[in-house]
């Protein structure tokens, strides 16, 4: 993975974000406040200008640790701090391996360390109706593609698709955590938007290395 092949999973977020960003504000309408999609939205439009706004020499983690901190810095609610967390660790995680381009070992240790990240700052576990619900099966399913010997682009596809699998999970659950949770068991029965988003982010992921291939993500910013 290069830094080109991480600003395009910024700028597909992005896009895929914009997109999406009515349904994911109706799923929060239905348990929250009504706001995540703009708000994510909003946050990753700032991201995108911070990532364009790097030099041309950059690394992977440079990308990440900026995308996270203009995520925290324009992002309404709990999800700034919690997507910019989870960013930025991803970011320091890649630091720590160095090296303009990273395999998929790397990347799998970048995802592990947002998910820990984001249940640090939250203290959400899985089955709580949280985006933790989406990360962790993401995060497993990433991890058991690479001891399988998949590239990158594979492992990416494996977490996207345990991140819809689990998003869709949290549809029976009983918040435990956030603004949902006020609602005891009326917050059964709906998707979890931040479950929904992660699934967005991950799928991002997928495409991007779908479109690079190979153990490292290739082609210009």
């Amino acid at each position: 993975m290069n830094a080109a092949g991480a600003a395009r999973w910024i700028r597909h977020t992005a896009h895929l974000v914009s997109a999406d960003a009515e349904r994911l504000t109706r799923l929060d309408a239905a348990i929250g406040d009504g706001d995540h999609g703009l708000n994510l939205d909003r946050g990753f439009t700032a991201a995108v200008a911070a990532v364009d706004a790097l030099p041309g020499d950059t690394t992977p983690a440079k990308v990440l640790i900026a995308a996270g901190r203009a995520i925290v810095s324009k992002t309404g609610g709990a999800s700034g701090p919690l997507y910019g967390t989870a960013l930025r660790r991803a970011g320091k995680a890649l630091a720590e391996t160095g090296g303009d381009e990273l395999d998929a070992a790397a990347l799998g240790a970048a995802l592990t360390a947002a998910l820990e990240g984001v249940q640090e700052l939250g203290q959400a576990a899985e089955g709580d109706k949280t985006m933790v619900d989406a990360l962790v099966p993401a995060v497993t399913a990433y991890e058991a593609a690479l001891a399988g010997g998949a590239d990158i682009a594979a492992c990416a596809r494996a977490a996207a698709d345990g991140a819809a699998q689990g998003a869709e999970s949290t549809v029976p659950l009983q918040a435990r955590k956030g603004r949902a949770s006020y609602l005891g068991p009326r917050s059964a029965g709906h998707l979890d938007p931040g479950a929904a988003s992660t699934a967005l982010i991950l799928r991002a992921l997928a495409d991007v290395t779908m479109e690079g291939g190979g153990d490292a993500w290739s082609g210009s910013s």
